[in-house]
């Protein structure tokens, strides 16, 4: 079916005080497996490009995005399409011409006024594209003088007063928040803080996102969608999985060289991840 929009899904979503799961995609492996997991479900999935994997794609956004959106294009459920963690403005604004109907723009480095100012300028050119934009806030709490904090390091929190304000000011369509995930986590030990959640959801008029979301388990999912947060980002468990299904068939296989054989293995390790996520969130 055609491409739908990320908006769409997560307005659905937080309808239905479910969520919607944003799987992280890097080769090929992980388009596919993502869609036949979702499809395993049926339920919908957004796939997400982010800069880090342009920059692992020497730079080149078209080859990978091309071929999501040509495998979306043949699926069974509906599929959007997202780029994830832009810093770069050139990047921004290859999104409309390849497919993408929403971006996550990352201007949490900078200090709260810099990043304010920055993510304005990119709602405003990005609205008149048609595009859904996400944005986070680096400086939790809004303390003077505080260096910049990444809004994903241990003991982050955003602050709900700033984030209206930061909603309010800069137009964006929706906001993750910090609320005790971290990226890159390889164990399920996150611990969430659902009060400042239910202040956030209380606060913003907008759906809630949750970054890092491959440490947090499954009850702690479950806690986040059923207190607002509309749309879940996963990366690393797709990693995990795929490496861990690789190196065991290595392993048992060491004369194995034909890559369509370990690859498939790493494959379908992701699809089982995709739909076990799913259902956590409130899918099929």
């Amino acid at each position: 079916m055609p491409l739908t929009t990320t908006g769409e899904l997560v307005t659905r979503a937080a309808a239905a005080h479910s969520a919607v799961a944003a799987f992280n995609i890097i080769t090929l492996e992980h388009v596919e497996a993502v869609i036949a997991g979702a499809e395993s479900v049926d339920a919908p999935v957004v796939l997400q490009i982010s800069e880090n994997a342009v920059k692992f794609r020497y730079g080149r956004l078209l080859p990978l995005a091309r071929a999501a959106v040509a495998v979306a294009e043949r699926a069974a459920v509906p599929v959007a399409l997202h780029l994830d963690h832009v810093q770069s403005d050139d990047l921004l604004r290859q999104a409309p011409g390849a497919g993408f109907s929403s971006v996550m723009y990352d201007a949490s480095r900078l200090p709260y006024e810099e990043n304010l100012a920055a993510t304005r300028a990119a709602v405003d050119w990005a609205h008149a594209q048609g595009l859904w934009i996400e944005a986070e806030l680096g400086q939790v709490g809004g303390k003077d003088g505080a260096p910049p904090l990444d809004a994903h390091a241990p003991g982050a929190r955003t602050d709900p007063a700033q984030a209206r304000a930061f909603v309010t000011d800069s137009g964006v369509d929706a906001l993750a928040v910090a609320i005790g995930s971290s990226h890159a986590m390889t164990t399920r030990t996150a611990t969430l803080d659902h009060a400042l959640l239910e202040r956030l959801a209380a606060a913003l008029d907008v759906p809630l996102v949750l970054h890092g979301s491959s440490g947090v388990p499954d009850s702690e999912l479950t806690a986040a969608v059923a207190g607002g947060i509309a749309k879940v980002n996963i990366g690393t468990a797709l990693n995990l999985a795929m490496t861990g299904a690789i190196r065991e068939y290595l392993a048992a296989h060491p004369d194995a060289v034909d890559s369509r054989k370990y690859l498939s293995v790493g494959r379908e390790a992701m699809v089982r991840t995709v739909a076990e996520i799913i259902r956590v969130l409130g899918g099929r």
